[in-house]
């Protein structure tokens, strides 16, 4: 008996690797082009890093017209959730990173390089394996549970590298015969890989990200099918990668030290490896020290957060390019109002070293990113969000054509409103424009400088007896305070005031926040003349009227 014999036997009913070469033609692309994938297992929410990677991928793949697909790596069965696809699948849709090709649904996919789920690729992996067993580079492996225990603790006692490897891989050199012997009596078994590799022997590689790293040889003889028929994900994602076409495999460094082992089984089966490039974990600072993000101490590490918070996609989007590129900040300021599809991302200036989270920074990306979109886009964002997460917040938005005056006060100024970093603000930055919420809460006045009572009556019973006209045109209305603020005993000018302080006991800023805190409740409001046209006459002087009340 022969090796192709023995592979005949474990796997009698199985196609040539010639049809799927053939079947899986080289993609037809510019030259240049890189194909990328994000290729996760259906396990659990979808990590802030993770979407790192998506961003990476996506970007470098549609900056050369290359294609990004999505594969999802179903093997390790047992760690599946329900819906795994669908939550992965919402949470790119999420942020605007749909895939060019992969699955569309738990069952549905677009493509043509599919399937795109790892459990439905069996029969191209048992091809792939049968090959290798074909030439003796694979040999069925019938340890037990007990041998491979045994085994570790033998390791382990003689404080040597643990493993199924060299004298240790002690179904390796078993004849064909006594193999096929084996499983005629029905003996399990697994196949693995006949590693050429020593440990003693190094291999140079080239990573798009961390540079030039030596590594050893791997030496150890993986496991490439499981006894339940399905590949490990070593095995499976480079016969995936090759047949899908994939020039660079873009992933997180913890994956770095499989770098041998992957190159090894890509030089194995006679396929051109991809490049790779292994990107730095994002980092949190704790007791002085620093973390990965983790899923389980950091609600900011799963990508719904965001969504649930309400940060527009394009700010977080915005922050990674941010963290990827260290250009990247100084090319958004001499192009503040360009797309992000404008810059190029380029991997080798990406850091070796893993960024610090910063929340902070990304609510003032999302600051500048809202204050650009238009007092509708604002809307329709803010009333999606509402209705998964706000219903008191749906209900004050439902009068749309008010609503779009409150958000279209300071808006398409040269230097526009930045008072909302996330949906989850908006609420609280313009309940009181309505008159319901206002009147409908105690209210505090906080006039600061101007305290006195009487004065601030005397402030608020003059603007509404003598100024306050509704038809007045911004600077007409400014002018009035000026007049409102000599005729109480302020500087009209603030400027007059920092030259002789001593003189009177405000400026007209002053006497502007006293109007601003009755009218909204607020010191640090936007443009206190758009409110007022805003609310309208029959609101301002209600109001004004009921901060009078209120010190009496």
């Amino acid at each position: 008996m022969d090796y192709k014999e023995l592979a005949d036997k474990i796997f009698p009913n199985v196609k040539e690797i010639a049809y799927y070469e053939e079947k899986y033609k080289k993609r037809d692309l510019p030259e240049g082009a890189i194909v990328t994938r994000y290729a996760p297992s259906p396990t659990g929410f979808v990590h802030l890093g993770s979407l790192y990677q998506v961003v990476i991928a996506k970007k470098v793949a549609k900056q050369t017209n290359g294609v990004f697909f999505l594969r999802i790596e179903d093997t390790d069965q047992k760690r599946e959730v329900e819906n795994g696809v669908t939550g992965i699948l919402q949470s790119l849709k999420d942020f605007g990173l749909e895939p060019d090709e992969g699955m569309t649904d738990e069952i549905h996919e677009k493509g043509n390089y599919g399937p795109y789920k790892q459990s439905l690729r069996k029969d191209i992996y048992e091809a792939y394996a049968k090959y290798l067993l074909e030439q003796g580079k694979a040999y069925p492996c019938f340890a037990t549970p007990e041998e491979l225990e045994e085994m570790r603790q033998k390791q382990e006692a003689a404080k040597i590298r643990p493993g199924y490897y060299g004298v240790w891989a002690k179904y390796r050199n078993l004849s064909v015969e006594e193999a096929a012997e084996k499983i005629d009596k029905g003996e399990s078994y697994i196949i693995r890989l006949k590693s050429p590799g020593r440990e003693d022997r190094k291999i140079k590689h080239h990573d798009l990200i961390k540079g030039n790293v030596d590594f050893p040889e791997n030496d150890q003889d993986i496991v490439i099918i499981k006894a339940d028929g399905l590949p490990t994900y070593h095995f499976a994602h480079a016969v995936d990668d090759h047949l899908m076409g994939t020039t660079h495999v873009i992933r997180g460094d913890e994956w770095l030290s499989s770098v041998p082992l992957h190159l090894q089984l890509f030089q194995m089966l006679g396929f051109k490896a991809p490049k790779y490039a292994h990107i730095a974990p994002i980092m949190k600072e704790e007791d002085g020290g620093k973390r990965k993000l983790s899923k389980r101490k950091d609600p900011e590490a799963a990508v719904s957060y965001y969504t649930e918070m309400g940060i527009p996609k394009e700010a977080v989007i915005e922050y990674l390019l941010n963290i990827a590129n260290s250009n990247f900040e100084a090319w958004r300021k001499q192009n503040p109002d360009a797309s992000l599809d404008d810059f190029e991302l380029q991997l080798n200036k990406m850091s070796v070293s893993g960024a610090l989270f910063d929340i902070v920074k990304i609510l003032d990306i999302a600051k500048t990113v809202i204050s650009k979109y238009t007092a509708e886009h604002i809307y329709e964002e803010a009333y999606k969000w509402a209705e998964n997460y706000d219903e008191e917040l749906k209900n004050l938005l439902q009068d749309k054509d008010y609503a779009l005056k409150v958000f279209g006060i300071e808006r398409g100024n040269v230097k526009p409103r930045k008072d909302i970093s996330k949906w989850s603000d908006v609420k609280e930055n313009i309940e009181y424009m309505y008159d319901s919420e206002f009147f409908g809460r105690e209210i505090e006045y906080p006039y600061q400088k101007i305290a006195d009572p009487e004065k601030v009556k005397e402030i608020l019973q003059k603007y509404i007896q003598n100024y306050y006209a509704p038809e007045d045109d911004k600077q007409t209305w400014f002018d009035k305070i000026k007049d409102l603020a000599e005729e109480t005993g302020f500087a009209r000018e603030v400027k007059e005031w920092k030259k002789e302080p001593e003189k009177w006991p405000g400026h007209v800023g002053d006497v502007s926040t006293v109007i601003r805190v009755a009218l909204t409740g607020r010191t640090n409001t936007p443009d206190m003349y758009e409110i007022m046209q805003v609310l309208g006459k029959e609101s301002v002087i209600k109001r004004l009227e009921k901060a009078q009340e209120f010190l009496k």
